[in-house]
């Protein structure tokens, strides 16, 4: 069995690129960092960020580039892929990219300065859902008790 899977939260590092294929479909190129933060044993705090290359296609291409700015925080889920050219120069190059098949969107700005609970999720159908995110200091969200019966393992 072989199992290729990626999910990363990160924030966009420019705003979406989107091209078009000679065959009509849409692609977006996304830069996306991730930073890992730890403790040395010394107690000295580490940070190290890592840049990952998203490709969305189709719809998923269109949605990221109306969605998706500088700065914001966003999952992608998705699949690795390497992809290798010859350069002008004639050197061979490869580069292992994230083919998006889901991304979900984290807060955004609001107007006021502050963030907005809401999430928008998007799949390579185009379907995007403008759902409201669970907000915890929200009085009139009522949590549902769970039973430990209910829990499958």
């Amino acid at each position: 069995m072989n199992f290729n899977k990626a999910i990363v939260i990160g924030r966009v590092t420019k705003d979406p690129e989107i091209r078009t294929t000679p065959n009509g479909q849409n692609v977006a190129s996304i830069g996306l960092a991730t930073n890992r933060v730890w403790n040395t044993n010394g107690g000295e705090r580490q940070e190290k960020v890592e840049f990952h290359s998203i490709v969305a296609w189709g719809k998923l291409a269109d949605i990221c580039k109306q969605y998706l700015s500088k700065g914001q925080l966003v999952l992608f889920e998705g699949r690795l892929e390497t992809r290798t050219w010859e350069g002008q120069d004639g050197v061979k190059r490869s580069k292992t990219e994230i083919i998006a098949e889901n991304m979900q969107m984290g807060p955004r700005k609001s107007g006021s300065g502050g963030e907005e609970n809401v999430s928008y999720q998007a799949d390579n159908t185009g379907s995007v859902d403008h759902s409201p995110m669970k907000n915890a200091n929200n009085e009139n969200n009522q949590e549902e008790e769970i039973k430990i019966e209910d829990i499958p393992f």
